[in-house]
């Protein structure tokens, strides 16, 4: 099944209303949902749904209904007014198709809300009628009538929408522009329906940007977003072999050898992307959503991948083919029969009677049985080995709570199955700059007898497991980190660019992106200026490398005039963006005027280099030609080419 294709139980959607805003909700099974002003209905309604349907909310029978029923409200009933128009403007086409461009500009009809006044004779040719139009007091209808029709009309609201049209006695003096409008306010106002939006990446990215505190994300907007996963060149790499079953199988090892195995230098392999994100998780899910781990998988996926996860956490295989009875009674005649099995043995109570001592629940029914939960050991490291993100953080733990709304919880010890849990590497700075002085990466666990940890109390048995398995994956996640070699780097930070890129380029491949995203503009341009033409020639110039080797220029320092080694990076440019919403209204469709301020937002972009050993010398070979080389003989031929060949011919 395609993602968001059907609303699934406890799963958050995005509710846009009729006057504009977003609302987040979960779609827990029987409750209900309260939309204000616009009424409440039963969470049922919507559950395997389809999204991007608008709903209605129809008004509760006394008699019948417990609860207010929706309404799928049709295409072509949303767009009633603009199907209206187009039927009327093809079968009978208005005057002002045919007039002339000059009679339609200045057309009161068109609704032109300014005066025009001829220059020779001072008469005015046209007035506006806005002050007329605009009045209040042309509503014959009292706010106390009003609100009677809000609390005991029906139809949804387009009854009261109707009679407020029809009670207003300048409507007849409304332009077209004006009366759409008018129309449009009411329809915000007081109809009552909304729509069903999944909630991506897109919708979230609205929503905290413009209902919630923009701060949170760095005032992230979505071109921005787009920006920084098309220049980091974010894509799906493929399925990791440990997810299709296909990684070879290795012999068992003792936990002193699991051990050594996680000590052993990493040399990573597949696409890796190192971010830095401060946004709450906003976008390490952007880039999650473009490699296709940030949704978790439905039920019939899971069937489909005969991978359907139990209760208990072990998984269950697919169901196996039924035979049809004609291929079982023709295969029966073939087949030998089977041996008789032997019969298990019966326990009995004192009268002699069977005994039955599986549980049984409180109505008589017997419980299932539950499967054996078969935990990994220890040491297993259960992150894939390509597609995945390394997260570099600066606290203890990552700040991703944007992803709960994604079913990933960072915090959650026994985390439900979830694509984020296998392909996101969380490392804190400490452990990337100095493992050995973080505790938890040089403390090694002690290995204890299988035995000695039986007899101990379920607590500590458990701190004991947990710490192991800690370290095996702080362990893991840092050397592999330190190792390098990652195919693009996205930063999205409210520390110095340049202090982050210092620990970090040389750690990106050669050749792979660079995206940086900042609120700001100047930021960004310290650090492009840290790479520029001028600072790279000075540099060279200088002869600031001396003896240096490449892995020693990748990892040098720098200076105060040279903060970063400037040939690390190349085609570093400084890009911007911005969507403009558009007012589509008859005879006003424009871009709009206002929108939300805050930070424009910039994003750096560059490709990763090697820096190259020793000095450079681009000069090509010269060679001074003499005069005679050009000058030719009367047949054609060069004098020096005749002249060479003078002898040979004087031989033969």
């Amino acid at each position: 099944m395609a993602t968001h294709s059907l609303i699934e139980p406890n799963s958050w959607v995005t509710l846009r209303l009729p006057n504009g805003t977003n609302r987040l909700l979960q779609i827990t099974p029987n409750m209900m949902i309260s939309l204000g002003r616009y009424g409440s209905f039963h969470s049922n309604l919507l559950i395997h749904r389809p999204y991007h349907l608008t709903y209605e909310l129809n008004d509760k029978s006394a008699t019948s209904d417990t609860f207010t029923r929706l309404r799928v409200v049709p295409a072509s009933e949303l767009h009633a007014d603009v199907l209206a128009e187009e039927e009327a403007a093809g079968s009978s086409p208005s005057r002002q198709d045919s007039a002339a461009p000059e009679e339609a500009i200045i057309s009161a009809v068109d609704g032109i809300e300014y005066s025009l006044v001829d220059n020779e004779t001072g008469a005015v040719v046209v007035r506006s009628n806005r002050e007329i139009i605009d009045d209040n007091a042309r509503q014959t209808l009292t706010w106390q009538e009003i609100e009677a029709l809000k609390r005991d009309g029906t139809d949804s609201g387009k009854e009261l929408i109707a009679k407020l049209m029809l009670s207003h006695t300048g409507m007849d003096q409304k332009t077209t522009f004006s009366m759409a409008k008018y129309k449009l306010l009411k329809e915000k106002k007081f109809l009552r329906r909304f729509t069903v939006l999944p909630l991506d990446v897109s919708n979230f990215g609205s929503y905290a940007l413009h209902e919630r505190d923009s701060n949170k994300i760095m005032e992230m907007r979505e071109e921005m977003v787009g920006l920084l996963g098309c220049w980091a060149n974010v894509h799906f790499s493929g399925v990791d072999q440990v997810e299709l079953g296909d990684a070879p199988q290795t012999p068992a090892k003792t936990e002193q050898e699991e051990m050594e195995e996680i000590k052993k230098p990493k040399q990573p392999e597949g696409t890796r992307y190192l971010v830095v994100d401060d946004t709450g998780g906003f976008l390490v899910a952007a880039l999650a959503e473009r490699m296709g781990v940030l949704y978790p998988k439905t039920t019939e996926e899971k069937e489909a991948n005969g991978l359907l996860q139990t209760s208990d956490g072990a998984p269950t295989p697919a169901a196996a083919p039924v035979k049809s009875e004609v291929e079982d009674s023709a295969m029966s005649n073939t087949q030998e029969a089977p041996p008789p099995e032997m019969a298990p043995s019966v326990k009995r109570d004192h009268d002699g009677n069977p005994k039955d001592d599986r549980p049984k629940s409180s109505d008589g029914a017997e419980k299932p049985k539950k499967r054996p939960i078969q935990r990994k050991p220890d040491f297993h490291i259960p992150f894939a080995t390509t597609n995945t993100m390394t997260l570099v953080h600066t606290n203890g733990q990552p700040n991703l709570t944007a992803l709960n709304y994604w079913g990933y919880d960072s915090t959650n010890p026994n985390h439900p199955p979830h694509p984020l849990l296998n392909h996101l590497l969380p490392l804190s700075w400490l452990q990337l700059i100095e493992p050995e002085a973080d505790s938890v990466y040089a403390t090694e666990p002690g290995i204890k007898t299988a035995e000695e940890v039986a007899s101990w109390k379920p607590n500590r048995r458990g701190n004991y497991h947990r710490k192991r398995r800690r370290w095996a994956r702080t362990r893991y996640i840092a050397d592999s980190a330190r190792a390098g070699g990652f195919s693009g780097l996205v930063v999205a930070s409210v520390m110095d660019p340049i202090s982050v890129l210092r620990p970090l380029l040389p750690l990106v491949a050669s050749g792979a992106p660079v995206a940086i995203y900042s609120p700001h503009v100047e930021p960004l341009a310290q650090l492009a200026d840290c790479f520029s033409v001028a600072r790279r020639a000075a540099f060279m110039a200088q002869d600031v490398a001396g003896n240096r080797t490449a892995d020693e220029l990748e990892r040098w320092e720098g200076t105060d005039d040279f903060p970063l080694n400037p040939a690390l990076l190349l085609g570093v440019q400084v890009h911007t963006s911005r969507g403009r919403r558009w007012q589509v209204l008859p005879g006003r469709t424009h871009p709009v005027m206002t929108a939300k301020g805050g930070a424009e937002g910039y994003v750096l972009t560059a490709w990763k280099a090697k820096p190259a050993e020793g000095k450079i010398a681009a000069r090509g070979k010269f060679q001074k030609k003499g005069r005679s080389a050009g000058i030719g003989t009367a047949e054609g031929t060069p004098a020096a080419e005749t002249a060479a060949a003078t002898p040979a011919s004087a031989e033969a």
